[in-house]
């Protein structure tokens, strides 16, 4: 099974998901630093819409500025165009295989999907 997880190392989260998947058998993994490779628009709205995800319910608020900048009451466009531009406001780890995507908090749901 091939799995991508979208992964920032400073995360405990993201480095606890990572670690299940690296310990899955048979996961083929690719790790994307999403800070050092943002997320395009496309394909925030394709995670979030495969997840079942709002952009405001993948909005990071915490070490972000992103409450001061009005983001949780923008319309949808505007929230995946301000994520897009500064990926820290994408709460981590996302993770996508071929039967989903989660975002991964708490990192257990990653099991959902492999």
């Amino acid at each position: 099974m091939k799995a991508t997880i979208w992964h920032n190392p400073a995360c405990g989260t993201s480095r606890k998901t990572l670690a299940i998947l690296q310990e899955a058998p048979g996961v083929e993994l690719t790790v994307i630093e999403y800070l050092k490779q943002p997320y395009g628009e496309a394909k925030l709205r394709q995670l979030f819409a495969d997840a079942g995800l709002a952009a405001k319910d993948a909005l990071r608020l915490r070490g972000t500025d992103a409450a001061e900048r009005g983001l949780p009451d923008a319309d949808e466009d505007a929230i995946i165009a301000a994520m897009a531009a500064n990926p820290a406001y994408v709460e981590r780890p996302f993770v996508e295989t071929d039967r989903g995507v989660r975002l991964c908090r708490p990192q257990d749901r990653v099991h959902e999907i492999l």
